[in-house]
Formats: structure tokens, sequence, C-alpha cells
């Protein structure tokens, strides 16, 4: 298993980002083996939550054996806190640069699969509501899209005040990425927008795949927006299990997501088999 470690250099935030690769490309093949076709891989753009980094999916889950099992490349960008959604006035295009010009990056220095059907984007918490949104609103690019415990915090956001004890949940800190919060429920930053103009459009809808906990705080938003989707004509894979907003849950989930994208896997020997 290769584990690289990226700079990129990002036009749409200006700035270089901090990016982390999975690609089993290094795996050995013995005598009585199969070996993998000469083609390119299936992708899985990996989003992290709110206070985390690009190394938090790595230290926090399996998801490197995940991969190596499926045969999957798993690009972890970091996101900051900003909610991978783009803020005009500080020229930081996180969404643009999630669902446009990373794709784009990694696609020219790695033999990624260009096709629709073989791209995918996923996250938790924060990431999976940049995952669900970016998934919608770069629809060409990806065709399947994960959120786990989603933090759909645009539903309701319009009656937030600053008269609360934690920054998380200020009106000034939804603004600094939001901006008008009064103008969300109608933009392309509201998952459920972007899911009706989707559908007015009849565009091909990507598959969607959602999970949350039954000791989630988040648990309602996420039954109301899995209802919103199917309801929009969207193919939904929901689950709900118990656990909180905790790596155990995430850890047990994205495997899930990994067993629902459409992955073969192939033989071969990496750096984490203890036995033949």
């Amino acid at each position: 298993m290769a584990f690289i470690q990226m700079n990129l250099l990002s036009q749409s935030l200006m700035r270089t980002v901090n990016v982390n690769v999975i690609l089993p490309a290094d795996k050995m093949v013995f005598p009585g083996m199969t070996p993998r076709e000469d083609k390119p891989y299936k992708t899985l753009y990996l989003l992290h939550g709110v206070f985390g980094s690009q190394v938090d999916w790595v230290n926090g889950t399996n998801i490197q054996r995940y991969a190596e099992e499926k045969d999957l490349c798993v690009v972890m960008p970091a996101g900051e806190n900003m909610f991978y959604v783009d803020q005009e006035k500080s020229h930081a295009f996180y969404g643009e640069f999630i669902g446009k010009e990373l794709v784009e990056l990694t696609r020219k220095m790695l033999p990624l699969s260009d096709k629709r059907e073989d791209t995918f984007i996923a996250g938790l918490s924060m990431g999976g509501y940049g995952a669900l949104r970016n998934g919608l609103k770069y629809s060409d690019t990806f065709g399947y899209a994960a959120g786990l415990s989603t933090a759909n915090i645009v539903e309701g956001i319009e009656e937030r005040t600053d008269d609360v004890p934690f920054f998380l949940e200020t009106r000034s800190f939804a603004e600094s990425f939001f901006g008008d919060l009064d103008k969300v429920a109608k933009s392309d930053k509201n998952i459920v927008w972007l899911a009706e103009k989707l559908a007015a459009e009849k565009k091909d809808l990507p598959r969607i795949f959602m999970a949350c906990g039954y000791n989630d705080s988040l648990l309602e938003k996420n039954r109301h927006l899995r209802a919103a989707l199917e309801k929009n004509g969207f193919d939904v894979t929901y689950m709900e299990a118990p656990g909180a907003h905790e790596w155990d849950f995430w850890n047990t989930h994205i495997k899930k997501v990994l067993e629902w994208l459409p992955l073969e896997g192939t033989a071969g020997v990496n750096s984490g088999n203890v036995g033949i």
C-alpha cells in the first residue's frame, strides 16, 4: 500500500493544501494469484469533520486496510472548519476545490479513472455535509455520495443568534462561511435546494448513502434530509444503528459505504499482511 502525502497549490483557495492519498498500487502478486488488470483506479474523495484534518480518517478508522482490500484509491484533503463551501469574499472556494480542482489535479498525477461511475465522495459530520452538498453540486463528476452523521446545519440556520456559549453554534460563525443566512435556504449551500434543482432538470442523480447513530444529536436532521432526498427521486441507502457522534460508529459505517460502492477488490499481498 502506498501512502502519499501531498502539498497541492490550489487556485481555488490561493494557497497550498495538505492532501493524503491511499493508493494500493504496490501489492505483491505471488504464484497462483491473478494479477490486477492494468486499468485506472476507482477513487473515493473522503472528507473529515470539524476540528479535523487530512490525517483523521487514517488515525480514526481502518480505511487504509478497507481500501487495500477493495483496490480503491482514497484521497483525503484538509478542509479546515469551513464546511467545504465557496466563500467568495475571501476567495476561499472550498466547494470548487473539492468538487472540481482536487479531482482534476489528482487525475493528472495518479492513475485514476475519469469515469463518473468510478468517482465517489464521502465524509463524516461536517465532511458528510460537504460530501452530499458537493456530490450533488458536481453530480456530473460523482456517481455516488455518502454522508455519515451528516451535519446538515443549514436546516434552520437562519434562526441562529450569537446568544449562545459555543462558537460553532453562533450566527457569526455560520455567516463566516455561509454568508447571509437568510439566503442559504434558496442557494446551492442547501442540499435540499440542490436536490430539487437536479430533479427538476431531470439530471442523472448520484446514488446516496446515509448513516447516523441512535444517540447522535444530528439524527433528526439526517432523517429529514433522507426524506427530502427520497421525495426528489434519489436512490438513498439509509442506516441507523447504535452509536453516537464518534469514531467507532464511523469506522463501522465507512466499511459499509465501501461494501455499498461498486468495488471488486483484487488479490495481492501488501505491507499489512501478517500471513499468506
